[in-house]
């Protein structure tokens, strides 16, 4: 290379640095240089994430479609011909009167939910019986090729048919399946009549069964739980027999063999149940209860029972006949659920008047035949219901004061001859205590006094008191009725309460003091105070004394769940019969009554053949005595 050459060579260089120094970029252009580059960068990257995720999609509905072509050929596998109901969206179709709102859903074509009127719960919100997953119903159908289909996967179609009927159908190419619920106005019952419009070709024709499945989640409506868990229980009725159901304190279940007309999921002051109409029936049913704790029960809304019955009915899928049902749904009062069989006869008669606890053999006849009629005539009059019951207690004493006075009047010779029963207790030692009792037996018998005289009258007034104590929890006309500083009969009425958990207080007697218990017992200890005066010999036996005082305390942890009305009847009663004991006493002088039982000793007495057995068992038992003495003497 030869010196021109490369010092053209270098002066090109030159030029080149040169101009590439003083052409090149501010930093300002580079910076938007840069901007310009991250955002084709960005762009170039959005466009290569969108066509990744079209083309995913692109393949999730490729395998979407596969998926749901799969899941059709299983449903159309499973379903047969009813695969076409099995798609839809659920929604709730409401019939309505005057007592009831009724919601039938379309999934199912079940009750999905019920709502009493007039009622409400103890914290004032509507009083529903179930809803949504509360309950749940479904029927098992048989197809011609053997699929099994339950009715609770399936989409109905829904239509008024009037104002009071709602039919849910599941309509075929010639024929249909239709569920027709019927809610009448001013009545609790709700018609449910299934139906098997020309169907001979989906349906199997050999089964002429339906099986129905009921379950329910019973809610708590009122203030004491522990309380209302005890009337509430699942309830069923045989054909030709009475009314039974499981047990309330304990989880139960049952496989009954007997044809049953209903079965019914009861609270303590509502029932749902359900129906055999006409001259149907359930067989092979299987019964189920469990008892739910307060957190089994969750923090939502409280239940206080789980119910399960499996049974089923006569069903004719030819369509010749219609399977009839009935729903009762409402409250559980005597004059409603007696008034359903008034035009039924014998074996017709439904009987749900026997879910009420109104006592077994005398003590429900009192309540029916007496207590019932008394207080509902009462009840057409007075508004107040604590009025009610003061009258109503009233009425009962005067129908006792017969007994309650004969009662006295024994109580009243037996006090007159105290001095001379002492009189028998000092002459006769301790240890010969057949012959003070025979002593003393001898005195009765010569004044014409009866020992036992007091208690047959006392006997007879039982029936009306146990009564009164089955009748109050089932009174639902004392539901929310307020009276002095109680808001609601039917439960405690609460002047003190806590939240925190005293272990065996709590569980047993709840957190609160109920005031008309309380008063109830301390009237209680003041009249046993009264009657402890009046007996004969008390002194002798003070362990009889406290046991008597003990009792009224106890009362008051028995009654402190109970309803106030109860304790408020039982307050009323004790408060006249103190009043009639210190009327008695005005009217009855101890003078006459002790001179009328001298004028007895001197007639003459005949002994009845009791007192004849009497007097030889006891001679017979001195004489075992003595010889059994001298025994142990010679030993």
């Amino acid at each position: 290379m030869d010196k021109h050459t490369l010092i053209g060579f270098l002066l090109i260089i030159g030029i080149m640095v040169g101009f590439s120094y003083l052409n090149r970029p501010s930093e300002e252009e580079l910076e938007r240089q840069r901007q310009i580059q991250d955002s084709i960068r960005t762009e170039q990257a959005a466009q290569q994430a969108l066509a990744e995720a079209e083309l995913q999609a692109a393949e999730s509905q490729q395998i979407s479609q596969q998926s749901d072509s799969v899941n059709q050929e299983l449903l159309a596998n499973k379903l047969g011909d009813f695969a076409q109901f099995s798609q839809g969206e659920s929604k709730g179709f409401t019939l309505e009167n005057d007592l009831l709102r009724v919601t039938v859903s379309n999934k199912g074509g079940a009750v999905q939910s019920v709502e009493v009127k007039d009622y409400t719960t103890s914290s004032g919100k509507p009083l529903i019986l179930f809803d949504g997953t509360d309950s749940e119903q479904n029927m098992t159908l048989i197809t011609t090729n053997n699929r099994v289909i339950d009715t609770k996967d399936l989409y109905f179609k829904a239509s008024y048919l009037n104002d009071s009927t709602l039919e849910m159908s599941l309509p075929m190419a010639d024929g249909a399946l239709r569920f027709t619920y019927t809610l009448p106005q001013g009545s609790y019952m709700l018609g449910f009549k299934i139906k098997a419009d020309n169907m001979s070709q989906y349906l199997s024709q050999r089964e002429n069964g339906l099986d129905m499945e009921w379950d329910m989640m019973i809610r708590q409506q009122e203030r004491g739980r522990k309380f209302e868990n005890r009337y509430s229980g699942l309830y069923y009725k045989f054909l030709e027999d009475d009314v039974e159901n499981l047990e309330t304190e304990k989880d139960d279940s049952q496989k009954l063999t007997n044809k049953v007309k209903w079965i019914g999921f009861k609270d303590q002051f509502f029932s749902s149940i359900i129906i055999a109409d006409g001259d149907g029936y359930f067989t092979s049913t299987d019964l189920e209860s469990s008892m739910l704790s307060d957190i089994a029960s969750g923090d939502g809304s409280k239940y206080l029972k789980h119910c399960n019955s499996r049974m089923v009915v006569n069903f004719d899928p030819s369509g010749a006949e219609d399977t009839e049902l009935q729903y009762f749904f409402g409250p559980n009062q005597y004059k409603i659920l007696k008034g359903i069989d008034d035009d039924k006869e014998g074996v017709e008669e439904l009987q749900l008047v026997d879910i009420l606890p109104l006592g077994w053999g005398i003590f429900g006849w009192v309540n029916k035949y007496l207590i019932i009629p008394i207080f509902n005539f009462l009840g057409r009059f007075l508004v107040s219901y604590g009025l009610i019951i003061f009258l109503l207690t009233l009425i009962i004493k005067i129908i006792l004061l017969p007994f309650t006075f004969k009662s006295y009047m024994s109580t009243a010779k037996m006090r007159v001859l105290r001095p001379q029963i002492e009189e028998i207790t000092s002459k006769i030692p301790e240890d010969k205590a057949m012959e003070r009792q025979q002593a003393t037996m001898g005195l009765y018998r010569s004044a014409g006094v009866s020992p036992m005289g007091g208690c047959l009258p006392m006997l007879l007034q039982m029936p009306i008191l146990f009564a009164m104590f089955t009748f109050f929890p089932a009174c639902i006309e004392l539901r929310q009725q307020g009276f002095l500083w109680a808001d609601d009969l039917s439960t405690y009425d609460s002047i003190l309460s806590w939240d925190t958990y005293i272990p065996i207080i709590s569980s047993i007697y709840g957190n609160h003091v109920s005031l008309f218990c309380l008063l109830m017992c301390i009237t209680n200890i003041v009249y046993t105070h009264i009657t402890m005066k009046d007996q004969p010999g008390n002194s002798q036996m003070p362990a009889m004394k406290w046991m008597m005082y003990l009792m009224p305390v106890m009362f008051l942890f028995i009654f402190n769940d109970y309803a106030a009305g109860l304790s408020y009847y039982y307050l009323v009663s004790l408060l006249i019969t103190i009043g009639q004991t210190y009327l008695f006493r005005l009217f009855v002088d101890d003078k006459k009554v002790l001179a009328k039982l001298e004028e007895n000793k001197k007639k003459p007495k005949k002994k009845s053949g009791f007192m004849e057995r009497l007097e030889k068992m006891q001679k017979a038992q001195m004489v075992q005595q003595r010889e059994l003495a001298k025994k142990r003497a010679k030993r």
